[in-house]
């Protein structure tokens, strides 16, 4: 099932938690939750950002959304704060 945003929304993947560093090493339980999604779909009023997008969005400005076991936000495009 395709999320089809509405207005100014972007609907988002958002990236899992790194398991371990870049040079090996595990990390426990007190992983940090990326505040970066790659972009699904945009609304027909969106036009900074384009499906394929990572971006980084404010964290606590998403709705976050559970479908078919996959996780995703949708956050307004004005409280997307920078591509990568």
């Amino acid at each position: 099932m395709a999320i089809k945003p509405l207005n100014s929304n972007v609907v988002a993947k958002k990236e899992q938690p790194q398991e371990k560093t870049a040079s090996g090493i595990l990390l426990g339980a007190a992983k940090e939750t990326p505040a970066y999604a790659v972009v699904e779909s945009v609304g027909p009023d969106v036009k900074t950002v384009k499906s394929g997008d990572k971006i980084i969005f404010k964290e606590y400005s998403t709705t976050n959304i559970k479908v078919d076991d996959v996780e995703y936000i949708v956050v307004k495009e004005e409280d997307i704060l920078a591509t990568l």
